[in-house]
């Protein structure tokens, strides 16, 4: 086996390790959902999350994982085996559309885009008492 052989084989199995993610994912959120899964970071005044809702989440975070080893993968077999204009030009495509992809679905889950901070239950409440003193004055 030459080096070329080594690499597809490696981006095959990186294709099915991001297929198998997403497929596994799918099926154990199901009882996870059903069981009543809540995320850790669930704010304390926030109400439980519906089944749907839950089983929504972890599913976009299964299929986010499956992306970036989808993604790893193309990157793998395009980059390490003879690139051409063609190939990284059809890599770029396939990155664009599954980081798109990936914004999605982080806005999906989490209700904010990736590059957001997540709100904090003591910073919310200082930077409400700052906004509500700059405006008094």
């Amino acid at each position: 086996m030459d080096f070329q052989h080594i690499i597809e084989a490696v981006g095959r199995y990186m294709d099915f390790a991001g297929v198998a993610v997403m497929v596994i994912g799918a099926v154990v959120s199901i009882p996870m959902a059903l069981r009543g899964y809540q995320p850790k970071r669930l704010p304390a005044d926030a109400e439980r999350m519906s089944v749907y809702r839950s089983y929504r989440q972890l599913l976009g975070r299964s299929i986010l994982l499956g992306l970036e080893l989808l993604v790893a993968a193309d990157i793998i077999r395009t980059v390490a085996v003879t690139p051409t204009y063609e190939s990284v030009g059809v890599l770029a495509i396939i990155v664009l559309i599954r980081t798109f992809l990936s914004f999605s679905l982080e806005l999906e889950i989490t209700g904010r885009w990736p590059w957001q901070k997540e709100p904090s239950a003591a910073g919310s409440g200082a930077s409400h008492r700052r906004e509500s003193a700059v405006s008094e004055t």
